[in-house]
């Protein structure tokens, strides 16, 4: 199962009592920022969720993330995370 952008505003909207358009706004917002990170060669650090960053190989770029100890948890990978 997945959700799609729609159904991640719906759920933004739910959680914060925002309008679908600002919802919207921020989710875009939002993921410009990465895309323009990521474009100028910089990682994107979210707390608790992981990193992504671009890694040039060769001759060509490829796109990582790494999941945080947190996610690792939930997945039961190797993790060294303690909280809940």
């Amino acid at each position: 199962m997945s959700i799609n952008k729609k159904e991640l505003i719906r759920r933004v909207c739910e959680k914060n009592n925002f309008d679908e358009k600002s919802s919207e706004a921020i989710i875009d917002a939002f993921l410009d920022e990465i895309y323009q990170s990521l474009k100028k060669g910089s990682s994107v650090n979210l707390r608790n969720f992981g990193t992504f960053y671009i890694q040039l190989k060769h001759s060509s770029t490829v796109f990582k993330f790494n999941p945080s100890q947190r996610l690792r948890k939930l997945f039961g990978w190797s993790s060294t995370y303690k909280g809940s």
